[in-house]
């Protein structure tokens, strides 16, 4: 049967996570629709009736309770890129964290579209030297699907070869699958600052309850921010598949006046619970044996709760969730 657990006590110090996160690309790329997907709960078909952004954008998302991102959507018409190049540089590019890029694949104007890139970076290296650099290459669904392995990963080349001496990691992605949801995860992933803490405490509470996979999800966004697995699985895409379904179950409730809380999935291989965990979290607990039943799977989780809600609170005490 699953062990017990107890905690384990040390100081963190008290910090305001606030990190400022620059969406860029041009016009038409489609930042201000991944952007709303990921962040303001639209479904794809209706991003359609977005209009192009105007100039700077500014939006403030709460993430994990303390962890705000300070999101800069920048518009994309070359006005506006020019300006930022010259007299916005220095607000436009000072103090970023992240830097997304995205490029439209089937954009008739490359050239333009790496130059415009190239100069983001330079400004980057003299504004904001540490921050990291992602790009998506983006509408991925318009290239025929023999294509697409291909054209990525030639994209992909010329996109890191112009980073240097930055480094750049690119996805590629599209509003109609779950490719935007990996990508922004693994993006968001790279901000939470007490990701190792996160980790560690969740791989213990895995091998407590005895379960083959744990997930931890940002309630709001339902992205994947950390995982631990004890059996192999054969789906390496399963986490974004989860985000992107529970995503729009959750919206389909919203649009019922129904609010999603929990649900079981089982069958004669295995039980999938999904829960509310925090107040910024959902928990997915895998469970393969049989033995093992849904109640008690059901009460380790409410009694973990209120250590992992410790956990997020950057101001407050760091715990560990040890075995015993």
């Amino acid at each position: 049967m699953p062990g017990c657990c107890c905690l384990c006590r040390e100081v963190m110090p008290s910090t305001a996570m606030k990190k400022k996160v620059l969406l860029m690309g041009k016009s038409g790329s489609g930042k201000t629709s991944m952007r709303s997907i990921i962040f303001a709960n639209y479904i794809a078909r209706d991003t359609r009736r977005l209009g192009a952004t105007i100039d700077v954008e500014h939006s403030h998302v709460r993430f994990l309770g303390n962890l705000v991102l300070n999101l800069w959507d920048c518009g994309g018409q070359d006005t506006f890129m020019e300006n930022y190049f010259t007299s916005q540089r220095d607000n436009i590019f000072r103090n970023v964290e992240v830097l997304i890029y995205v490029f439209d694949v089937e954009s008739r104007e490359l050239e333009k579209d790496m130059h415009y890139y190239q100069s983001c970076l330079e400004a980057i290296l003299q504004n904001s030297p540490d921050a990291k650099i992602f790009c998506l290459v983006h509408k991925m669904d318009l290239v025929q699907e023999d294509q697409r392995d291909l054209i990525f990963k030639e994209r992909e080349e010329d996109l890191r070869r112009l980073s240097r001496p930055l480094e750049c990691a690119c996805f590629r992605t599209s509003i109609w699958d779950e490719t935007l949801y990996k990508a922004w995860s693994s993006i968001v992933y790279q901000l939470i600052p007490n990701v190792q803490q996160l980790e560690m405490n969740l791989r213990n509470f895995a091998q407590i309850i005895e379960a083959d996979e744990v997930l931890l999800f940002e309630r709001a966004t339902f992205l994947v921010i950390s995982h631990y697995q004890c059996k192999e699985q054969r789906d390496i895409h399963r986490f974004e598949k989860i985000s992107n379904i529970i995503k729009q179950f959750k919206l389909s409730c919203s649009k019922l006046a129904a609010s999603f809380q929990s649900m079981e999935v089982r069958n004669s291989n295995f039980a999938a619970f999904i829960d509310i965990f925090t107040s910024n979290t959902y928990v997915m607990v895998v469970m393969s044996d049989p033995s093992i039943p849904s109640a008690a799977t059901l009460i380790n989780i409410r009694n973990a709760r209120k250590h992992f809600e410790k956990l997020e609170r950057v101001d407050g005490p760091k715990h560990s969730l040890l075995m015993r």
